[in-house]
């Protein structure tokens, strides 16, 4: 089959043997660095993708993407919601009361952030009842004060569904033994688990048993509403607060967890930037391998030149030499690369069940998240091949200026 001179020369050179070890040394570092700082790319923009994912899916599922609260107990808050729920973005909206306590059994002490929530109207803005792993939202019935705990909590406390629990709260109460806190006994009738920090942090009642606790009237506090683009969050705010009263205010997630989520936005950037140096250097290698050829070759190049080649086919000869190993480097990273991003989870949750570990004690989530996003690969893989590519135009033509007469004087 017939190949152009420079491409059937370029890939000689390429697997040719050297008399120069050092060469060949050198071009296998210049494609081993590139294969492992594509690979190290991909990898670890999966991983952060994973974190981006799960505060929107997992922790955003949970807490309140937007509230509508007043300065006053919402008792109409059944004839708000549909209103609520007309808006632009708005996919569903919940009432809920919110208080903080503690809980205490078998001698253990736990602080907790009590969500009183109307089970019919929390399956419409929570994922709750899809992490069920005991008990069922339902359970929550007015007056019988059941409790949903997460399995951090339960675990922590030694607990299980259907056992008793104190909730004691931050309120003191007249008696004539003095001052004692107020408290109530609660039973478990639920158990989630999210696999994030709020499943240590989070519990739920009844919206009305909230109320008693609070000795406020029957009601709600605020709204949650649940939107179809969470960024969007401050300007619907905006938008159904238009036309209410202003005794009204409003919230939403970017003043809980926006400092979160643009840290790992910015984590993002710095780290995609530090590896892509990693892909630079090597690329930078492919350089010095190259002049380092040109340099051995030089008889080679000027007999070529006097056979008739050109300028141009030596220029081309060597970057394909160069190209070749920029593609080799950079295809092989990118499947390395896409194989450690669709295990690396698996393989550090096995570590670390193995080994006893606890790595992940300091992250909002309870394991090591990854999502591969083919869009970052096609990016990666690109400029891997571009920076590649550049880095041969220098050594070939350098490769080009050599002139027969002197190349041959000493040969």
């Amino acid at each position: 089959m017939f190949k152009p001179i420079s491409l059937f020369i370029g890939l000689r050179y390429t697997k040719a043997r050297r008399s120069n070890h050092f060469i060949s040394f050198i071009a296998l570092v210049s494609m081993i660095g590139l294969m492992l700082g594509v690979a190290v790319l991909i990898t670890v923009l999966s991983v952060m993708n994973g974190f981006d994912r799960e505060l929107k899916n997992r922790v955003l599922g949970m807490v309140p993407q937007a509230t509508i609260s007043s300065d006053y107990m919402l008792t109409d808050w059944q004839r708000m919601i549909p209103k609520i729920e007309q808006r632009p973005h708005v996919q569903g909206a919940a009432p809920f009361t919110q208080l903080q306590g503690m809980l205490t059994a078998q001698g253990r002490v736990s602080g907790i952030l009590v969500n009183g929530i109307d089970p019919k109207y929390e399956k419409k803005v929570s994922i709750i009842q899809n992490h069920m792993v005991a008990g069922s939202l339902d359970h929550l019935k007015s007056g019988e004060y059941g409790i949903i705990l997460g399995k951090s909590m339960t675990d922590g406390l030694g607990l299980q569904l259907g056992d008793k629990i104190t909730l004691v709260l931050p309120e003191a109460t007249p008696s004539p033994a003095g001052i004692v806190p107020r408290f109530k006994r609660f039973t478990i009738v639920g158990i989630f688990s999210i696999g994030a920090e709020v499943d240590g942090l989070m519990g739920y009642v009844s919206l009305k048993d909230a109320a008693t606790l609070l000795r406020l009237p029957d009601g709600a506090q605020s709204i949650r509403l649940k939107l179809d683009n969470i960024f969007l969050a401050p300007e619907v705010v905006q938008d159904v607060l238009t036309g209410m009263p202003p005794y009204f205010y409003g919230s939403d997630w970017t003043f809980t967890h926006g400092n979160l989520f643009n840290a790992i936005q910015m984590e993002k950037a710095m780290v995609s930037l530090l590896l892509f140096l990693i892909v630079l250097v090597a690329a930078f290698n492919i350089v010095s391998s190259l002049v380092m050829v040109v340099t051995d070759k030089k008889a080679d190049i000027a007999i070529l030149r006097t056979l008739g080649a050109s300028p141009a086919t030596i220029t081309r000869i060597f970057m394909v030499q160069g190209t070749v190993i920029g593609v080799i480097g950079t295809i092989s990273g990118a499947v390395l690369g896409v194989v450690l991003a669709t295990s690396i989870s698996s393989i550090l949750g096995w570590v670390n069940n193995t080994l006893g570990l606890n790595l992940f004690a300091a992250y909002f989530i309870n394991y090591l998240p990854s999502e591969l996003i083919w869009r970052d690969v096609f990016v990666i893989v690109g400029l891997s091949l571009l920076l590649s590519f550049l880095a041969t135009i220098y050594p070939a033509r350098r490769a080009a200026k050599i002139q027969p007469a002197e190349a041959l004087r000493y040969e």
